[in-house]
């Protein structure tokens, strides 16, 4: 009977647009099976590395960082992100491998063993390398090389390139425990597509989506190879469709080759530099904007445009009767305090839109992803946020509201 080995690496990027709009994949949503202790009991915002971690509920989840990184067409950054991932849990899966089979390293990859003893690699807490003590000295180097590369740039260029307009995506944890860690008896999964395509729509994500893969044998290093190559000229390579963009010092000009018969000993640690880098970007930039948008609104920027102009509309239609009422000299108790009505609307929407937050959608704990597509808000620090923030709306709402009213039912009116 084969056996499986390997790992699970769940994939965040969202689905197909369906009839009622772009919907979280079931291996993306949270598995009601799995104890509740998965997920962070937080009273703050989180870290980006909890939210990479999958340990946050929505709207400060990895799918909805996702879907705001998509808007903003940053997408293909956290899809780079992933497929990094996976093709560094398909190395870990690969050396487990090597270990459950007897055999050592050295005898099945002496290349690497000798550069692992000589330069060190991230891999090699995983190793059974003898008289191996520099295992450290990639991670220092690494970071700071990418400390380097952060200092020699202002922070607009930190993320964007003039001509490139991909955002760094950011690194998961290395060695820990949790979401990407290999687990027995599971399939094995790591960044595959059928090619690229030149749209941003939510059907597109389905051929990038991550294959899966069925074994009955080991991991083999053609394979960390192929996945290795993979990412290269899909992201890294100059002038590919997809780049992303990278300081000089950290960009890859050529693809370590193998050379006769031998697998270069680069693959396992070839993105471990890229991925500290992006990591820090990402968490200058964008996700303290995610953080902003998801933890203290709920509208999209399309929705609260929509609440902008109807809220102005409204605004005039009130002045309009306002006025109407006052030059006609109509009662002000029976008739002139029904304004009322079109300028608590016409506030609301207006603070709405200047909040990115409809109070309705916080008492229901609902949250926009895209426009006008709703999904509950699990994460109760973010709940409590957004309440309080809806009760501040809807306070500075009465009160524009019961002023402009008074002023109107106050003055006296005077028939033209």
């Amino acid at each position: 009977m084969a056996t499986t080995t390997g790992f699970n690496e769940k994939d965040p990027r969202p689905g197909e647009l369906g009839a009622a709009g772009p919907q979280q994949p079931a291996h993306a949503r949270p598995d009601r099976a799995r104890p509740s202790s998965r997920y962070l009991k937080l009273k703050r915002l989180p870290t980006l590395q909890e939210v990479l971690d999958r340990r946050t509920r929505p709207p400060l989840d990895l799918f909805c960082f996702y879907i705001f990184l998509q808007r903003e067409s940053s997408e293909d950054a956290l899809d780079f992100w992933l497929d990094v991932q996976q093709h560094e849990n398909l190395c870990k899966a690969y050396f487990k491998d090597l270990k459950r089979s007897g055999r050592t390293v050295d005898e099945d990859w002496p290349e690497f063993a000798s550069y692992a003893r000589r330069n060190g690699s991230y891999m090699t807490p995983m190793l059974d390398l003898s008289g191996s003590t520099e295992h450290v000295a990639p991670a220092r180097r690494s970071s700071e090389l990418v400390a380097d590369s952060l200092r020699g740039q202002s922070s607009p260029d930190l993320l964007h390139d003039p001509n490139n307009r991909h955002l760094a995506a950011s690194p998961g944890s290395f060695g820990q425990s949790g979401p990407g860690q290999q687990q027995p008896g599971s399939q094995l999964s790591h960044g595959t597509a059928a090619g690229d395509k030149n749209s941003r729509g939510w059907a597109a994500r389905k051929s990038r989506a991550p294959t899966v893969f069925a074994r009955d044998r080991a991991i083999e290093k053609h394979a960390l190879v192929e996945s290795a190559e993979r990412i290269y000229l899909r992201y890294l390579l100059p002038g590919a469709e997809r780049e992303v963009y990278l300081p000089t010092t950290l960009r890859l000009s050529n693809f370590p080759v193998s050379s006769e018969g031998h697998t270069s000993p680069l693959i396992p640690d070839l993105f471990h530099a890229q991925k500290l880098y992006i990591f820090r970007a990402l968490e200058q930039d964008a996700f303290p904007r995610f953080l902003r948008a998801k933890a203290f609104g709920n509208l999209t920027p399309m929705s609260s445009f929509v609440r902008l102009c109807l809220g102005l509309l409204v605004l005039w239609g009130a002045f309009v009767l306002a006025f109407s009422l006052l030059f006609l000299d109509w009662h002000p108790r029976r008739y002139r305090a029904w304004v009322i009505l079109p300028f608590i609307i016409a506030f609301n929407l207006l603070l709405a839109a200047y909040y990115s937050l409809s109070p309705i959608f916080a008492i229901f704990f609902q949250s926009e992803t895209t426009p006008f597509r709703l999904i509950t808000v699990r994460e109760a620090y973010v709940r409590k946020l957004l309440l309080l923030r809806a009760l501040w709306i809807e306070a500075l709402a009465v009160a524009l509201t019961a002023i402009f009213t008074v002023i109107f039912c106050v003055v006296p009116g005077y028939r033209l």
